[in-house]
């Protein structure tokens, strides 16, 4: 078992430091994860911090698998790229993954928007419809009450179909994403690309399998059970994080065929 490298141990004891401060201070979650930009919770720095973040207790499996991930493949990754190369790398692959999951959520979202263009809402409108907090919009029978939301759509005349497309847009909005698993993709596949006839046993395979094969076939499951509504690794609790673990990987193999083009591979960052 190869020794825990200095960048792998530093990102360790960070992602550690992040999971013992939210749990003590929740409120942290609403600023550190990874909100859509409309969102009244977006700040900038949730780019960075949201790959830091991990699930609350007890959900401990969500930081369990990722920081084994972590130390499994990092550590390799490391040892041949040097501290810089690899924290590069895996910076890199937090932020592929951002973009593509944020970039999903946009075509989502406008989908959702476009089969209620005829209400001609405003921008203010629309704001205040996507990030309104709907579980307070009705009483205990089930009827919206008097409301900010519901003087606009009774002035456009929303009907229950163009509420239930707002709803769902609002769902996109408000759901934030949180954990390393989009740069731990981004590891696997560079993982994979250089040491393709590596033989991975992990403790949900029984049998050894050779890397070439494995990050393929997980990507595909993981996919796969993404447009179904699940994740193989955890969600994050927003049910379309699959798009954030197939970003990092995107952005690992690109990095990776750029490095490959430019013989930069054995070159390490000191």
């Amino acid at each position: 078992m190869m020794n825990m490298t200095p960048v792998v141990k530093q990102l360790l004891i960070i992602n550690i430091i992040f999971f013992i401060g939210s749990q003590l201070v929740p409120i942290s979650y609403d600023y550190l994860m990874l909100y859509y930009p409309e969102s009244d919770n977006f700040r900038i720095w949730q780019i960075i911090t949201h790959m830091f973040m991990h699930a609350k207790l007890p959900n401990f499996a969500h930081i369990l698998f990722n920081m084994f991930a972590l130390y499994s493949f990092g550590s390799a990754l490391e040892h041949f790229w040097g501290g810089k190369k690899f924290l590069f790398f895996y910076i890199s692959c937090g932020l592929g993954a951002a973009l593509l999951h944020t970039g999903v959520n946009y075509l989502q979202l406008q989908s959702f928007l476009d089969s209620v263009s005829s209400l001609n809402l405003s921008k203010a409108d629309l704001h205040v419809i996507l990030n309104a907090d709907y579980q307070s919009l009705f009483d205990s029978n089930g009827r919206m009450m008097q409301n900010e939301v519901s003087a606009i759509l009774n002035r456009v005349h929303c009907t229950q179909e163009q509420f239930n497309a707002l709803a769902q847009a609002s769902g996109i909005v408000q759901s934030p994403v949180l954990g390393a698993s989009g740069a731990i993709y981004g590891l696997l596949t560079a993982f994979a690309f250089m040491f393709p006839n590596a033989q991975l046993a992990l403790m949900f395979i029984p049998v050894p399998i050779k890397a070439k094969y494995f990050v393929p076939g997980i990507l595909a499951i993981d996919l796969f059970l993404g447009f179904k509504g699940s994740s193989l690794f955890g969600s994050g609790g927003t049910g379309i994080a699959h798009f954030a673990h197939i970003g990092g990987a995107i952005a690992g193999f690109l990095m990776m065929l750029y490095w490959k083009k430019n013989q930069f591979n054995n070159n390490r960052w000191n």
